[in-house]
């Protein structure tokens, strides 16, 4: 048996202890789970839609903070190109955290059309802190972050609608909890290697979920409001799961550019010969500059989605917009491209700041007013 899956075993284990503990939500009932506002977990396509009259989604995000460096990727790679069919500018979300973020980035990747979502202030590297933490220290790690990031890079704060916690590690019931408190709209952390071919739709956690939990704890209460977009695993080489691409182990060298685009095209296929549901990658942007055979094959991989008349490259709260109100591929075509409202930046270079945390100095660039302190938990406005 593999290390991994000796790993997910003891995971299973683990998550079976932990939530029997707790009170469970009822099975779900399709005739009381009806959209726009409810859906039962499950691999049916939205709207009882056949797979040719459903549009293939496919979601790019990048995890952690935005900086001078990977704006340069973010700009070379994905500015300026548009899905074939309906003429919009294509879709990528942005999971930042906050500690060495320079909002400026931030801003005019919002002003470009892509999605900022949220992936806490600290981003504490302590998988126990985040599994063990209680809704009010996610409040302060993502409600707060909110403010913060609408705030210090001057976008409307109800544009910013989707979480992913740190490492993927939920805190069960409370993430979810602290979601529906702070008016948060899906959150995109949760994996599933159980419901990948066919792949589970986003769903809601009125009733009981039956995603696998293979990273504890995982919510098990009826929590109406906040939505689950699952992450459908990859499989690498040897048919181990992985949720980012830059963490499968079994993979093409990293200098085989055709393996690389074969890799992600097989991936892909799984979702786009079965029942469409939304193709995640998942990336860090540092794997993409450092490895030049990878990026030239996710280049061509995008090149490749221009020329496919059924696929839309989105941002992840679109994906939502649809399963709320799922339309055939002919009329969705005929709805209106996204548009964010424009949010100037009148930018403004801060520090040295210090981290009342750590005593660290800090240097930020804001679309702001600059703060007295380094902006930090307990204290998101550096006040």
């Amino acid at each position: 048996m593999r290390l991994a899956s000796i790993v997910v075993l003891f995971a299973l284990g683990a998550f079976t202890l932990v939530e029997c503990q707790q009170d469970a939500a009822q099975e779900c009932d399709p005739e009381a789970c009806q959209l726009p506002t409810c859906r039962c977990s499950s691999t049916d396509i939205p709207g009882g839609l056949d797979k040719r009259n459903t549009p293939q989604f496919v979601i790019l995000t990048f995890d952690d903070a935005v900086n001078s460096q990977n704006l340069e990727t973010y700009r070379s790679t994905i500015y300026n190109r548009r899905n074939k069919l309906n003429n919009c500018p294509i879709g990528t979300t942005f999971f930042v955290s906050h500690e060495y973020t320079e909002y400026n980035g931030v801003n005019e990747l919002y002003n470009q059309g892509f999605e900022i979502a949220l992936h806490s202030i600290t981003h504490v590297s302590n998988q126990t802190y985040w599994r063990e933490a209680s809704t009010e220290t996610l409040m302060k790690e993502f409600s707060d972050q909110k403010s913060q990031m609408a705030h210090f890079a001057n976008i409307p704060i109800n544009r910013i609608n989707g979480v992913r916690s740190p490492f993927l590690q939920m805190a069960g019931n409370a993430t979810f909890e602290m979601m529906a408190e702070a008016n948060l709209r899906y959150d995109l952390s949760w994996p599933t290697m159980a419901h990948r071919d066919p792949g589970l739709w986003p769903y809601t956690l009125h009733y009981q979920s039956i995603q696998d939990c293979f990273i504890p704890s995982c919510p098990t209460a009826s929590i109406p409001g906040p939505w689950v977009l699952p992450i459908i695993t990859w499989q690498d080489l040897e048919g181990v799961a992985c949720s980012f691409v830059d963490a499968c182990f079994y993979r093409p060298n990293l200098d085989d550019e055709d393996g690389w685009f074969r890799f992600i095209l097989m991936n892909f296929e799984r979702h786009y010969n079965n029942n469409r549901a939304p193709f995640g990658f998942y990336v860090h942007e540092w794997f993409i500059s450092r490895n030049v055979a990878v990026h030239r094959a996710f280049i061509r991989f995008l090149d490749m989605l221009n020329n496919l008349n059924d696929v839309f490259m989105v941002n992840a709260n679109d994906v939502i917009d649809w399963v709320q109100n799922p339309v055939p591929i002919d009329e969705y075509v005929r709805q209106p491209c996204r548009v964010n409202p424009p949010s100037p930046c009148r930018l403004a270079n801060c520090g040295p700041l210090e981290g009342q945390h750590n005593s660290v100095s800090y240097y930020m660039r804001v679309c702001n007013r600059c703060p007295r302190n380094y902006p930090w938990l307990d204290n998101p406005l550096g006040l």
